[in-house]
C-alpha cells in the first residue's frame, strides 16, 4: 500500500497492496492521516467521539488537537521530549495524545490503575518534560511525583480549575502545522510491566498505528466508516488504544468512550445508549457479563461483532456468550510491544480455544530454546515479526536485546501451531501473570505480602479460576505462632489491595509450612501452578 498521497486521499480510495508493504512520504507525521485528513475529506461535521458529556465532531477534534499542540509548545516542551498522560478515557485524551504527536512531542499514556511507587518509577525513568493527569488519580499521582526525584517542566490537571489542561486550551490557536517526522521516527511510548516488577517503556514509531489499523482494523475486522467502536479496554492499553481511538480514526468512524470502570452494568448501559457496531472486551469482563445476563437482557441489536484479547478466551466463555447473546467473539493475541493483535480468529473463521491464525502483515513461528523452529503440534516460544514492533525498550538495553531479536520479537508466551496454522496458547514462558488482560509481576505481590507482620515468606503464581481465567494465587509461610484462618486471608487480601493496583491481589491463599525451592534458594513457582 502506497501512503505517499494518503494525507489527501479518502479512506474509500486508500490504495491496497496484497504483499503487506507500506510506503510513507518524506516528513511523515502520523497525526496528519489520523486527524487532519478528515477535514479535507469532508468529514468535519461528522461525530468522531461520543461520551455521556456530549458529542465531538471531527472538526472540533482537529481544532482541539491543534490547541493542545500549541499549548505544549507554549509550556516549553520540545520535539522528542516526553509528556506522561495519566488521563481517563475522554476527549482530552485524544487532544493531548495527537496534539503531542503533531508538535513532535512523545506522548506516554500510563495505566490509571497504578500506585504512587509505579508512577514514581516511570516519572524518573522517562525523564518526562510534562505530566498531565485527571483529578480522579491525584491521590496516587501526586505522591508518585514527590517520590520520583524528577520534576517535569509542566505539571497540570487534565481538567478542573483555571490552570488545567482543558481550561488553558481555550487561549490557544486552532491552527498548527505538524512537525515533520518520518515513518521510522519515535512517536509514542507505552509502558509494559516486566518480570522484575519495573515497567518497561516500549518505544513505538510513527508507522506503527497505521500498520495495526490497516492490517487488523480493516483487513481482519472489516472496520468501515459507518462503524461505531466501543472498547471496554481503556485507551492506555495497547489493545484499547487501537479499539477505541486509532481504528475509528483510521476509517472515519465514531468512537464511544466510557470514562468509568467497565462493569457489566456500565458496559450494558453504554451499548444500549450509544448503539456500537463493534464491541471490544477482555475475557474477565465477558465472564462477568455472562453472569449478569442471567438477570438482565440488554439490547445488543446494534453489535455486529465482539472482540477479545488481553488473555486467552476460554472456549466455554465463547460458547456461553454466543448462547446468551447470539454473537460470536473473535479471540486474538496482541502485545504492548507489537501494539495490537497479530494472531486472530476471523468473522468467518472461528476456532474456539485457539487464538486463530496470523494477521496479514505479520509472521509468527514457534521456536525451541535453542532457536530452532518446531514442527506443528509442538509447544515452544512464540516469536513474531511485523512492522508495528516497538523499536526498543527505553533505557533498558539488556531487556531489549533479550526480547527484540533482529526482526523477531520474543512474546514470552508458549504456544503450539497446528498444520492448518491455528495457534493455541499454553501459558507464559516465565512467571508473569496476566490478570484481567494486564500483566503484573508475582514478585511485586510477594513483596507486598511479606510487608504484613504475620507473613514470613510468600510465592504467587497464576492459576485458573472457575471461569478458566488466570488470577493470582498465593502460597504463604506464616510467622511463628500465627494461625492460617479465613479472617487472616481476608486481612491479607485487603493488605494487598491497599498497596497494589486493585487487580493484583491474590484471590486464593494457601498456608503452608515451606515453599518448594532450588538448591540455591530460588522458589520453584512452576511446582505451585494448578495445585489444589
Amino acid at each position: 500500500m502506497n501512503l505517499c498521497d494518503l494525507e489527501k486521499s479518502a479512506v474509500s480510495a486508500r490504495p491496497v497492496a496484497g504483499d503487506g508493504v507500506l510506503a510513507f512520504p518524506p516528513g511523515f507525521n502520523v497525526a496528519r492521516v489520523f486527524i487532519d485528513r478528515h477535514l479535507a475529506e469532508g468529514r468535519g461535521a461528522k461525530v468522531a467521539i461520543r461520551t455521556t458529556q456530549g458529542d465531538t465532531t471531527y472538526a472540533e477534534l482537529a481544532a482541539g488537537v491543534n490547541r493542545a499542540a500549541n499549548l505544549l509548545v507554549s509550556l516549553g516542551i520540545g520535539p522528542g521530549e516526553r509528556v506522561l498522560m495519566i488521563v481517563k478515557d475522554s476527549v482530552a485524551f485524544f487532544q493531548l495524545f495527537w496534539g503531542a504527536i503533531k508538535a513532535g512531542v512523545v506522548p506516554v499514556p500510563l495505566n490509571t490503575l497504578l500506585r504512587a511507587r509505579d508512577y514514581a518509577f516511570m516519572i524518573a525513568d522517562s525523564g518526562c518534560a510534562g505530566l498531565i493527569y485527571s483529578p480522579e488519580f491525584a491521590a496516587e499521582v501526586e505522591p508518585g511525583l514527590a517520590q520520583s526525584g524528577h520534576r517535569p517542566v509542566a505539571v497540570m490537571l487534565a481538567e478542573g480549575g483555571a490552570d488545567s489542561f482543558a481550561a488553558r486550551l481555550a487561549a490557544q490557536s486552532e491552527q498548527f502545522e505538524a512537525v515533520p517526522a518520518s515513518a521510522e521516527a519515535d512517536c509514542f511510548w507505552l509502558y509494559s510491566s516486566g518480570s522484575t516488577g519495573n515497567p518497561k517503556g516500549a518505544v513505538h514509531r510513527h508507522r506503527d498505528m497505521v500498520v495495526t489499523s490497516e492490517f487488523y482494523g480493516v483487513r481482519t475486522l472489516g472496520a468501515r466508516e459507518d462503524d461505531v467502536f466501543f472498547s471496554a479496554a481503556k485507551l492506555f492499553f495497547a489493545y484499547g488504544l487501537g479499539n477505541g481511538m486509532t481504528f475509528p480514526l483510521w476509517v472515519g468512524g465514531t468512537a464511544v468512550l466510557l470514562d468509568a470502570r467497565p462493569t457489566p452494568e456500565s458496559t450494558f448501559a453504554t451499548i444500549e445508549r450509544f448503539r456500537p457496531t463493534l464491541y471490544f472486551g477482555v475475557p474477565t469482563l465477558y465472564a462477568a457479563q455472562i453472569h449478569a445476563l442471567e438477570a438482565r437482557k440488554p439490547d445488543f441489536g446494534s453489535v455486529r461483532l465482539c472482540v477479545s484479547a488481553g488473555e486467552a478466551l476460554p472456549a466455554e466463555t465463547l460458547r456461553r456468550w454466543k448462547e446468551r447473546t447470539g454473537l460470536d467473539i473473535l479471540d486474538g493475541i496482541g502485545s504492548t510491544e507489537l501494539l495490537h493483535i497479530f494472531i486472530s480468529n476471523r468473522p468467518d473463521d472461528i476456532r474456539p480455544g485457539t487464538s486463530g491464525r496470523m494477521v496479514e502483515g505479520y509472521e509468527g513461528a514457534v521456536f525451541d530454546e535453542e532457536g530452532a523452529r518446531l514442527p506443528p503440534g509442538q509447544s515452544g516460544r512464540l516469536m513474531i515479526r511485523g512492522l508495528s514492533a516497538a523499536r526498543c525498550y527505553w533505557n533498558n538495553p539488556e531487556k531489549t536485546a533479550a526480547t527484540m531479536l533482529g526482526d523477531w520479537l520474543n512474546t514470552g508466551d508458549t504456544y503450539t501451531c497446528d498444520e492448518e496454522g491455528y495457534f493455541a496458547y499454553c501459558g507464559r514462558s516465565d512467571d508473569m501473570l496476566k490478570v484481567g488482560g494486564i500483566w503484573c509481576s508475582p514478585f511485586e505481590i510477594e513483596a507486598a505480602l511479606i510487608e504484613h507482620p504475620d507473613v514470613l515468606e510468600a510465592a504467587v503464581v497464576g492459576n485458573p479460576d472457575a471461569e478458566g481465567l488466570v488470577k493470582p494465587e498465593a502460597w504463604v509461610v506464616l510467622a511463628d505462632g500465627v494461625r492460617g484462618t479465613s479472617s487472616l486471608q481476608t486481612a491479607l487480601a485487603l493488605h494487598c489491595k491497599e498497596r497494589l493496583a486493585p487487580y493484583k491481589f491474590p484471590r486464593r491463599f494457601h498456608f503452608v509450612e515451606d515453599l518448594p525451592k532450588t538448591a540455591t534458594g530460588k522458589i520453584q513457582r512452576f511446582r505451585l501452578r494448578s495445585q489444589e
